[in-house]
């Protein structure tokens, strides 16, 4: 036997992570809730909420977390209630039934990158609408059989708790997330030992553990470099989404592409296509072409093969959105590559640049992933007609009408946003393969068939919610503050459950102009006290830590919120 020497002054860390035993009679919720299937599909979140609600209501639906919860008494009496066995039984065979179906091997298999994934709150690694949108795509890939991987980050604070002052102030909290009490599981080597991915950063490389997260039938890797093999300067690259300088972000997008494309190859798994979304996962382009030229084609081969596999999808409308890095950080990490390409420095930093031959013009990865995707697209008509303009100089000589900027309409995963008594009631009167076929216009004609008052009695159901919801939240807000309570209980009193709500829920970017509804507040103030025709209006959002004018646009909405006229009628909710 080998003992390794340490040195006894110095403490040696080693991550260990704790679970709590689940009989195995039991096992069957453990599988369901170690598989983000739950998430849209309300029998299985139903069966977690009614083990313990009280429980399930702490741990913020998590339902990995509210088993390790569950008392030993607790999960005796659930063995033996005879019905609830039964319902758990029911809902795994469904889940069973669902993730035994096959891939379907006609289409083309996809490579999914990006910065964040919105699945569900318990999993923090997303911050906005580019996270919802993947989410989403993911999930609706599982629906759709696609076979598809996806690649992320495992966030070790993920984006950060918002709460407000007294006079709205947004206050970022960063909370460290435990990952031994997520729906995630660690990927291994076949030895038992946990998979690193080993990605070369200058002249030393940065480990990265990998997280697998089960979501329906797609699986979604995380790379997480928060672990003893790296040093202090490189532990924090996963530490928080768009956190750190750009020095930080510029590690985190080669983390993304580059190591991104080394894990899938450690996996075995090679793709049909390779699907940026935004510019931050361009760099798998990168790896994917030194790959290629290292099997001995030419960078101009290479090049048309990585081209005619990939797709970018550009979601911000404005140039200031995009991710630009100056020559001399660039160099500092790429400056390595056009060797390995057979190129020179000029000829690779081009490729990120509207002008090549601008020595003066930063790298920008949007750039990069145009010059490097044969498909480019918005996410509207309107928003490729507008990155048609905003990428126009990446081809002098062309309109922007003749470039390979196109535009997909964004969607939603219906199962997902879809409340569970409208599920219901969709169940009760639409065709039974109504969620495999959302676009057949002839099925949502079953609409007609529900009574007018079943529709009418279900949203304000779900009014009644919003608006407990809301109340709960906005206590929380004032009693954390140690504010006055009367002014809670004179919000709730003031709700009109017959008012119409109109809610904003955006991230607050100066570019998505929330402020546009207080241009005229004598106006607004009309609009909100009609007595015949009331209206509430719902903010919530948050702005990025480093941007003064976003949270400035929080404080304001948050101080007029406050005025005599508007409480109760503009309501901001952490």
């Amino acid at each position: 036997m080998k003992i390794k020497a340490c040195n006894a002054n110095q403490p040696c860390w080693k991550q260990v992570i704790v679970k709590s035993n689940v009989p195995a009679e039991l096992g069957k919720l453990e599988e369901l809730a170690h598989n983000m299937w739950w998430v849209w599909n309300y029998e299985a979140r139903d069966l977690f909420r009614d083990l313990d609600s009280q429980i399930y209501h702490d741990v913020k639906h998590n339902p990995v977390m509210l088993l390790e919860r569950l008392s030993f008494t607790r999960k005796e009496e659930i063995m033996k209630d005879k019905a609830l066995m039964k319902r758990i039984n029911d809902v795994y065979a469904k889940f069973r039934k669902y993730m035994d179906v096959e891939p379907d091997r006609k289409r083309p298999s996809v490579a999914y990158f990006c910065m964040e994934y919105g699945i569900h709150s318990a999993l923090k690694i997303y911050s906005g609408g580019l996270g919802m949108l993947a989410g989403d795509y993911v999930k609706e890939a599982s629906d759709s059989n696609v076979d598809m991987c996806a690649v992320g980050f495992l966030y070790r604070y993920g984006y950060f708790t918002q709460s407000l002052a007294m006079d709205g102030q947004q206050i970022a909290n960063y909370e460290a997330q435990n990952f031994g009490s997520l729906p995630i599981e660690q990927q291994m080597n076949e030895d038992g030992s946990p998979m690193v991915v080993d990605v070369p950063y200058m002249n030393y490389h940065v480990h990265a553990y990998v997280w697998r997260v089960n979501v329906g039938r797609v699986k979604l890797y995380l790379l997480d470099t928060d672990n003893e093999m790296n040093s202090e300067f490189d532990k924090p690259i996963t530490h928080a989404l768009y956190g750190g300088d750009w020095e930080n972000r510029l590690k985190q997008e080669i983390l993304l592409g580059i190591g991104g494309m080394l894990l899938l190859k450690k996996l075995g798994i090679k793709k049909d296509v390779y699907h940026c979304n935004e510019g931050h996962a361009a760099l798998c382009n990168l790896q994917r072409l030194c790959d290629y030229i290292h099997e001995g084609l030419t960078f101009n081969q290479a090049m048309e093969l990585v081209r005619a596999s990939s797709l970018y999808t550009v979601h911000t409308p404005v140039p200031a959105g995009h991710d630009y890095f100056d020559e001399e950080l660039f160099g500092k990490y790429m400056g390595g590559y056009p060797q390995m390409l057979g190129i020179s420095w000029d000829e690779f930093i081009g490729m990120g640049r509207t002008n090549p031959d601008d020595h003066n013009e930063k790298f920008c990865m949007s750039t990069f992933a145009c010059n490097t995707c044969q498909e480019v697209n918005g996410v509207s008509w309107l928003h490729g007609e507008v990155s048609k303009k905003m990428f126009s100089n990446i081809w002098p000589g062309y309109q922007p009408e003749e470039s390979h900027v196109g535009y997909v309409t964004n969607g939603v995963h219906f199962p997902t946003w879809c409340a569970t008594e409208w599920r219901q009631i969709y169940a009760k009167y639409f065709d039974a393969k109504h969620l495999s076929d959302q676009s057949n216009e002839e099925i949502w004609h079953g609409i007609y068939d529900c009574p007018d008052e079943e529709i009418w009695e279900t949203r304000q159901t779900l009014k009644k919610k919003l608006f407990k919801y809301v109340s709960e939240q906005y206590q929380e807000t004032w009693l954390k503050n140690q504010g006055d309570p009367q002014r809670v209980v004179k919000l709730i009193e003031n709700f009109n459950p017959n008012a119409l709500v109109i809610g904003f829920c955006r991230r607050f970017a100066t570019y998505k102009r929330a402020h546009l509804l207080f241009t005229d507040l004598e106006r607004l103030k009309k609009i909100v006290s009609d007595p015949e025709h009331p209206v509430i209006f719902l903010f919530a959002g948050k702005a990025h830590p480093a941007d003064g004018a976003g949270q400035g646009l929080i404080k304001k909405i948050y101080e007029i919120s406050q005025r005599p006229e508007f409480q109760a009628k503009i309501i901001f909710v952490e």
